[in-house]
């Protein structure tokens, strides 16, 4: 008797760049990273090589710049949120919009501001394949920290997360009762890069792990 094939996942990737990066005082997105690329660049050769299919790219604050550093080696959808002022729920929405599609299973929310490895991305990706949670999250030394995967489930509650209602921590909190935190043994799940020294503080970091 024949037995249907595995259910193969299909998990898609909305990546942040879209800020104006005011703390920093230059593009986030374009700071070169250890592999010798702009950080747009190395998130989604990650994102890629970590098994996350599509890949949409939302821009926001000076595309033309960001969008002449995106690697044309990987297929990835680019979107423009012209109402990025009013905040990164903005530039959410218009990115989960393209994969909110019957054939996606679970979508992350990467910032462009906050790398990681494709050995992070993919282990979150496959635990939540194995557990399939409402979210996922990593967690380095019991501190919760990005990015964000959610079920295709949630697709509904993303679609109306709002500045005023705290973005995506407000989803998060509501769905903590099904919430997976993926235990990694990687610092660089808590960066955040803001200003100048938290650059610095997660190349030496991302150095010594090379």
């Amino acid at each position: 008797m024949a037995t249907d094939p595995p259910h193969q996942f299909r998990v898609a990737a909305v990546l942040l760049a879209g800020g104006e990066s005011s703390r920093m005082g230059e593009s986030k997105a374009l700071l070169p990273w250890i592999t010798g690329e702009p950080l747009i660049a190395y998130h989604i050769h990650a994102l890629h090589q970590a098994g996350y299919s599509p890949i949409v790219v939302v821009l926001g604050h000076a595309p033309q710049a960001i969008n002449r550093a995106i690697p044309s080696d990987v297929d990835v959808t680019i979107v423009v949120n012209e109402r990025y002022r009013d905040g990164r729920s903005s530039s959410i929405v218009t990115g989960v919009l393209q994969v909110a599609t019957p054939d996606i299973d679970a979508f992350v929310v990467a910032s462009v501001d906050q790398p990681r490895t494709v050995e992070m991305l993919r282990t979150l990706r496959e635990t939540w394949e194995r557990e399939q949670p409402s979210i996922a999250m990593p967690s380095y030394q019991h501190r919760s920290g990005h990015p964000p995967l959610f079920n295709a489930a949630l697709v509904t509650e993303v679609l109306q997360v709002t500045e005023e209602e705290q973005g995506l921590r407000q989803v998060i909190s509501n769905f903590a009762d099904d919430r997976l935190f993926v235990n990694v043994d990687d610092p660089l799940a808590l960066a955040n890069l803001n200003t100048h020294e938290d650059y610095e503080a997660a190349l030496k970091i991302a150095k010594g792990q090379a």
